[in-house]
């Protein structure tokens, strides 16, 4: 969901230039890259997630992270250590839809190799 600016203000009670300046400033100096909503882990219940480790073909890191943030249903994403390059965090809200995220990612050129673990419950 986006809000508009004057919305922002209504709600936060500080004037509009005040409003640009607070999302401006992280964006130019690179702290964030945009912004989000995070939901609480019990809600949304009805959703499949898992996590997907990511094996990289040689320099194509950068066109794959840049692929995988367009995907609506990447919650979060990693770099790590070891034989896997990035993990990702998916959420889909039906089994089609994670199929069809799976098969996307595994056909990205410079994916080499991945494997995927559904999460089923916090213990």
């Amino acid at each position: 969901m986006r809000a508009p600016l004057s919305k922002l203000v209504t709600i936060l009670g500080v004037s509009r230039g005040t409003v640009q300046t607070r999302l401006d400033r992280p964006l130019r100096s690179g702290a964030a890259l945009g912004f989000t909503i995070r939901v609480r882990q019990d809600f949304g219940e009805g959703s499949i997630r898992a996590i997907m480790m990511i094996e990289v073909q040689g320099r194509s890191t950068a066109k794959i992270v840049s692929f995988l943030r367009g995907l609506p249903e990447l919650y979060a994403l990693y770099t790590t250590n070891g034989s896997w390059d990035l993990v990702a965090e998916i959420r889909a809200a039906t089994l089609r839809d994670f199929d069809r995220v799976l098969r996307d990612i595994r056909t990205i050129e410079g994916v080499l190799n991945s494997e995927t673990s559904i999460l089923l419950s916090n213990v």
